[in-house]
């Protein structure tokens, strides 16, 4: 935080617009986290397919004898806002980065593609699969560890997937955030409406979501004023320095 705010001061006063501020805060503090992750020799950025994502009927069955608590009902005890941390750092860097600015920071998916440098429909893309990971680990953090029970795309051989479900699935965010065009989420709400895995599925998806939205992290109110000091000193030399 402190570098990203220190590289801004000289350039501040180029901006006359709040919006293309953030925009551009958010931006430099992006580079600065990918900055010191190469830094740190890090693992390589990891890509996620949906198949890897979607439910096992194992899983299915046991969502819809254990329904999901409401969106009202997802605010973070001090052990679930820990459990939901460590699940949003187990998503892959490139997917953290997208779920963290849209449904933490809650930026607009425009906002989002212009700090990225990426397409709108690519942010879309990486924000859904980043929910479903962030949504399996939070699962697989309720029943007390991993899953080992198979995954749909395991159990294909078993029991094929009905097609109008796999395309649902590849379509969950854009139906939950209402930027989906009229003729396919009219299909969607058919296929929700008989489909009872699929609604259970959806709920869970849209509580991991809501447990992004009320996340809120606690604050050394010590330590923020140690970092608050040395930034102030910091700031002061960098204004002294500043060409006239």
């Amino acid at each position: 935080m402190q570098d990203v705010l220190l590289k801004s001061i000289p350039h501040l006063a180029k901006f006359d617009n709040p919006k293309a501020l953030k925009v551009w805060l958010y931006k430099v503090a992006r580079n600065c986290c990918l900055s010191q992750r190469r830094k740190a020799s890090n693992s390589p950025a990891r890509n996620l397919s949906l198949d890897e994502l979607m439910p096992s009927r194992f899983e299915l069955e046991r969502m819809l004898r254990n329904p999901e608590p409401s969106q009202e009902q997802a605010l973070l005890s001090e052990e679930d806002a820990e459990q939901l941390k460590q699940a949003i750092m187990a998503v892959p860097i490139l997917y953290r980065m997208v779920l963290v600015l849209h449904d933490m920071e809650e930026l607009s998916t425009r906002e989002v593609a212009q700090i990225m440098s990426l397409r709108e429909g690519t942010v879309r893309m990486r924000l859904h699969r980043a929910r479903l990971f962030l949504r399996q680990q939070l699962a697989r953090a309720e029943d007390g560890g991993p899953i080992t029970l198979p995954s749909l795309h395991a159990a294909a051989e078993e029991e094929e997937r009905p097609v109008r479900c796999r395309r649902l699935f590849a379509a969950l965010s854009d139906y939950m955030d209402g930027v989906i065009d009229d003729a396919m989420c009219d299909e969607m709400d058919r296929h929700l409406h008989d489909c009872e895995p699929c609604q259970a599925f959806l709920a869970s998806l849209k509580n991991a979501v809501a447990q992004c939205h009320s996340y809120a992290p606690q604050c050394d109110e010590q330590r923020a004023e140690q970092l608050r000091q040395q930034l102030l000193q910091q700031y002061q030399a960098a204004v002294v320095a500043l060409p006239k």
